[in-house]
């Protein structure tokens, strides 16, 4: 199927409108309001869902790239599927700007009961969801490279990484781009791009964006594998990591 999205995408607006980017996020939206209803009774907060399916997107792609694709020959399936993997990355760390609809919502006059129990519950868990999506996507990248040799690769690659997204949250955030739109209207993004790379303040605030990304990114990278190497206690039977140690 990832071997047939460019042409799939640019079909986008010649079909039916179930079929389209925007019937996708309304199907999304509509079906994630059904199972967690307070997402369409506040305001503000429907982007959730949709946001989040994005994110995960990426994350998917990776554990066909690196894990089950790991060892095999990169075809042109392997290398489709990786551009479409990059198009969509930066969508998970992009949730991180999403903070600007927590802080709409706060002055949308909600009781305190409902910002505690239900508005800062449901952002938190979309932006650190979306981020956590990212950080498993890049720790798969990066057991892709050590299974093919290239362990020394890794640190570069996830800065390389970092950077690209932090462009593509530019592009998404300030410029309104889709990942899509790679494909649908390569031109805009190309002037768009140059003009994020070339102009002062969208090069600052990429920087800025870089910085945070890279940090928040080696903080949860931390976190997660101390909680895999955790699991992994439990699961051996050692909850005291003792075991291949004496005193």
């Amino acid at each position: 199927m990832t071997y047939f999205l460019p042409a799939i995408l640019t079909l986008f607006n010649a079909l039916p409108l179930g079929l389209t980017a925007r019937g996708l996020r309304n199907f999304v939206e509509r079906g994630s309001c059904k199972v967690i209803p307070p997402l369409c009774s506040l305001a503000d907060s429907r982007w959730i869902s949709w946001n989040l399916f994005l994110a995960l997107i990426p994350l998917v792609l990776s554990f066909w790239l690196f894990r089950r694709g790991a060892g095999r020959k990169r075809s042109l399936l392997w290398w489709s599927t990786f551009l479409a993997y990059m198009a969509f990355l930066p969508n998970a760390p992009y949730l991180l700007t999403d903070i600007i609809h927590f802080v709409k919502s706060i002055n949308y006059g909600y009781s305190i009961w409902v910002i505690v129990l239900l508005v800062l519950p449901m952002h938190f868990v979309a932006i650190v969801g979306g981020f956590q999506a990212y950080v498993l996507a890049l720790i798969n990248q990066q057991h892709y490279l050590v299974r093919q040799g290239a362990a020394r690769w890794v640190n570069l690659a996830e800065l390389m990484t970092h950077a690209l997204c932090a462009v593509g949250i530019y592009l998404g955030r300030f410029d309104r781009l889709n990942s899509w739109d790679l494909v649908q209207d390569p031109t805009a993004v190309f002037y768009r791009l140059l003009y994020t790379l070339t102009a002062k303040r969208p090069v600052l605030v990429t920087f800025i964006t870089f910085v945070i990304i890279t940090v928040l990114y080696w903080v949860m990278k931390q976190i997660t594998l101390g909680l895999v190497l955790r699991y992994r206690q439990l699961k051996a039977g050692d909850p005291y990591g003792l075991k291949g140690t004496s005193l």
